[in-house]
């Protein structure tokens, strides 16, 4: 397999993220997006939307974040990290949802702003981050995961972004339960983390 990614996308990271914890050895093929070499033709090809992650495996391109978790979960021995039964794999979709939505509106454009300084309102957009992590966090009051009794492909699309939502100056110190999530996402066999940037306010330790 192939994943062509950025080490600075949350995006990218949540598909290199299941790949290190299923165990599959992929080459990283890292984007220039400063070089807008995700906009060149050639890359077009794999992904006409022009973003990273993209997915080659063996000449099957699989490009959005969310659909390589789902694609990965589903060529996994472990059927944990996709339920297949209907109220489970709807509780994970749901939080793919969210990751797609509320999180990539909230804390992922909160980081757009102080990592590659988008013009996002930047007070509107931590506004946002607050809203999701109050409810993630109501959402994991008496559980372990979000959307399982076990990591989901769902705990994989939300960490990214939520780890480093301090980069965004999105201050997690209110929310116990996720950063607790947290610690359990990082100890996990196989964990990779997402590489840090020096903006923003200082992460928890």
């Amino acid at each position: 397999m192939k994943l062509y990614y950025h080490p600075l996308s949350g995006h990218a990271h949540r598909a290199r993220l299941l790949l290190s914890l299923l165990g599959i050895d992929a080459e990283l093929i890292e984007v220039d997006l400063a070089a807008r070499a995700h906009k060149s033709a050639d890359f077009l090809k794999l992904n006409p939307f022009g973003q990273v992650p993209v997915l080659d495996d063996d000449g099957t391109i699989i490009a959005d974040s969310n659909a390589i978790l789902v694609y990965l979960a589903k060529k996994s021995a472990a059927k944990t990290w996709l339920p297949e039964d209907p109220k489970g794999a709807a509780a994970v979709q749901r939080w793919l949802s969210a990751a797609a939505g509320e999180i990539a509106y909230g804390p992922a454009a909160a980081r757009l702003v102080t990592v590659f300084g988008a013009r996002f309102d930047a007070a509107e957009v931590i506004a946002r981050a607050h809203v999701v992590l109050q409810r993630i966090e109501a959402a994991l009051d008496g559980g372990q995961w979000i959307a399982a009794s076990h990591p989901t492909i769902a705990d994989v699309a939300l960490y990214s972004y939520i780890a480093r939502a301090p980069e965004g100056n999105v201050d997690r110190s209110a929310y116990a339960n996720v950063n607790a999530w947290l610690k359990r996402v990082e100890a996990l066999p196989g964990f990779v983390a997402f590489q840090k940037t020096a903006v923003g306010i200082p992460e928890l330790a």
